[in-house]
């Protein structure tokens, strides 16, 4: 089957028929191709989902007071509702055994300023637990911790890029910012895996914030970490349960679904992994559709093949060729041409994934870093060679059974 004689037959064969050949192989290296391409763009937008989650914890509720929406216990619609700090020790005391931590989170815009440089960046007023629910990374120094909060300092941690910056290489560590208007000392730094954008935040104790305002307790967004061991259907019940203690102390309505906006992580991350996976197994029936579509293409050329080489058999079989040898030189050229033209496509197909990744993919099309494991492509490739191999031996098996006198007056 390996023999210098049949390579030679085979090689003269595809050199007499090489738009037969071209497109055999296209077909191959089409199918392929577009496997590749859309598996490796379903695992783009599964990064995605993954990055977008993975920024920040997933067993919290981020929620924020907004307006009611319903008149109730004496008090009219459209009320501004806002949190307090009683509320946190409250929900603290309530709902110990379901808490990892509790965090209030006043954002505002602020000039920061140090020495010549300045510029606006967002200013948040938190809690220690804070750095965990962001999964931010201290680089240097410290985060705010709870004597911060009892002492209401003016110390603040600067994210990465506040540092590149405003600092322009020197170390923030030890410095004083301005804070509109307000010295703050610098006590650490910080990385986040949400880029450069979560990194031009600055952190202060959220009882500084108050204090800076003339208001002593008050702020509009909470997060709230429940235990892991929740799982997702107790998430989803804490977060009910919560929501109605939240009324019944401000004195909503128990059908008003206005007055917060809530954000559940586990919540979100389950309905959206099952998004990813069903839209992944869509793309991946796609493309075993498209492999299928090769593997016809492949049986119905090399059909074609065949019946068009039928004189040529016949008189091979009058010098003395075998069925065997007959069918398997077949095969052979049609797993050369299989494997050459699938691995090309392959190939293309994975250098594409490499061309197109970047931001441009990211931010219009929501798709990270598209790609597609070496094995599976490998083995889809394979595949097709060997489906390549069956579709040639079944009209070559038949043609090589043809007698030599009935295939010399075939037409």
């Amino acid at each position: 089957m390996f023999s210098r004689d049949t390579w030679k037959e085979i090689f003269e064969a595809i050199g007499k028929n090489k738009l037969r050949t071209f497109l055999t192989g296209f077909t191959v290296a089409l199918g392929i191709f577009i496997f590749v391409t859309l598996f490796g763009m379903g695992n783009g937008l599964n990064n995605t989902f993954d990055l977008f989650f993975g920024e920040d914890a997933v067993n919290i509720l981020k929620i924020e007071a907004t307006q009611t929406s319903l008149p109730y216990a004496g008090y009219k619609a459209k009320r501004n509702i806002e949190f307090d700090n009683s509320d946190l020790a409250a929900i603290e005391k309530d709902f110990a055994p379901f808490l990892d931590y509790l965090t209030p989170k006043i954002s505002r815009r602020n000039l920061i300023t140090y020495k010549k440089n300045s510029d606006f960046y967002y200013t948040r007023g938190v809690a220690p637990g804070h750095l965990l629910a962001e999964n931010s990374l201290m680089m240097k120094g410290r985060y705010v911790n709870t004597q911060d909060l009892k002492d209401k300092t003016k110390y603040a941690v600067i994210g990465r890029m506040v540092e590149i910056d405003l600092f322009e290489g020197e170390d923030a560590m030890g410095k004083i910012i301005d804070v509109d208007g307000s010295a703050f000392k610098v006590v650490g730094v910080f990385q986040d895996e949400g880029g450069d954008n979560e990194e031009r935040f600055i952190y202060i104790p959220y009882t500084t914030r108050q204090f800076l305002e003339g208001n002593e307790d008050e702020f509009d967004d909470l997060v709230v970490a429940f235990r892991e061991t929740l799982g997702h259907a107790g998430a989803v019940k804490f977060e009910k349960q919560l929501l109605s203690y939240l009324k019944q102390r401000k004195d909503i309505s128990p059908k008003d679904n206005r007055a917060f906006n809530v954000l559940n992580f586990a919540d979100e991350l389950k309905k959206n992994q099952q998004f990813a996976g069903a839209l992944q197994i869509i793309i991946s029936a796609i493309a075993f559709a498209v492999i299928i579509s090769g593997i016809i293409g492949i049986s119905n050329i090399m059909l074609f093949v065949v019946k068009e080489r039928t004189k040529e058999i016949g008189i091979r079989k009058a010098l003395g060729a075998t069925p065997k040898s007959i069918t398997n030189t077949i095969m052979l050229e049609s797993i050369f041409i299989t494997a050459i033209f699938g691995f090309l496509g392959m190939l293309i197909g994975v250098v594409v994934l490499n061309a197109i990744s970047g931001e441009t993919l990211e931010e219009g099309y929501f798709i990270t870093k598209p790609g597609i494991n070496v094995g599976l492509a490998v083995f889809v490739t394979i595949l097709l060679v060997v489906c390549g191999a069956v579709a040639a031996f079944v009209p070559a098996r038949r043609a090589s059974k043809i007698k030599p006198i009935v295939a010399l007056r075939d037409e």
